[in-house]
């Protein structure tokens, strides 16, 4: 009987010192930016939830990672999740005002809603005093909200400089700014 207390005992030990019933819980093995990396590893797999799930490690290792804060944002644009976007973006800006992407995806959001336009323009406009290379991409984004609020001729300025500033093989933004002229034309036959 004392032998089976004993082990009884050293059972209990174990399952205490492993973490059961209220222990600690172990130290995460990964860096902040482990867990970035790992996140855009699976964001590019389109495995998108466990993307999320290494972006919100790398945010509990960090809650001032603008970068994380950052990727969730456009996790939950992507997914149309407009509020929860904001809520990343804004979050980013308290750390960093002056962030390009955060302003930039942050007006776009704005314009996607068709709400708070001014402050989208002045986002944007933030954005594009330090763009450098996203300068192109900010542009569009500008040409966007002058478009909603009906500025059809400071638009196409917009989106002519935007133009100019894309390198040959950013097929991608090329079409994109070819869909915003399209937009540009329908909002043009409207006035």
């Amino acid at each position: 009987m004392a032998r089976k207390n004993a082990t009884c005992l050293a059972v209990l030990l174990v399952l205490g010192v492993a973490g059961c019933g209220g222990g600690q819980a172990k130290a995460d093995p990964l860096s902040v930016e482990e867990h970035l990396t790992l996140g855009a590893a699976y964001e590019a797999q389109e495995m998108r939830s466990r993307a999320g799930k290494e972006y919100g490690a790398a945010l509990r290792l960090d809650p001032k990672s603008i970068a994380a804060l950052i990727a969730l944002g456009n996790l939950a644009f992507q997914d149309m999740n407009l509020v929860e976007a904001e809520i990343y973006y804004r979050k980013a800006l308290k750390l960093e005002p002056k962030h390009v992407g955060a302003n930039n995806n942050l007006a776009t959001v704005f314009v996607l809603r068709g709400t708070r336009l001014n402050l989208a323009e002045h986002l944007a406009k933030t954005a594009l005093e330090a763009a450098g290379p996203y300068r192109s991409y900010v542009l569009d984004t500008l040409a966007n909200v002058y478009m909603r609020q009906g500025r059809i001729a400071e638009a196409k300025v917009a989106l002519d400089e935007a133009e100019r500033g894309v390198h040959p093989k950013n097929t991608l933004l090329r079409a994109h700014i070819a869909q915003s002229r399209r937009q540009l034309e329908t909002y043009g036959r409207l006035q």
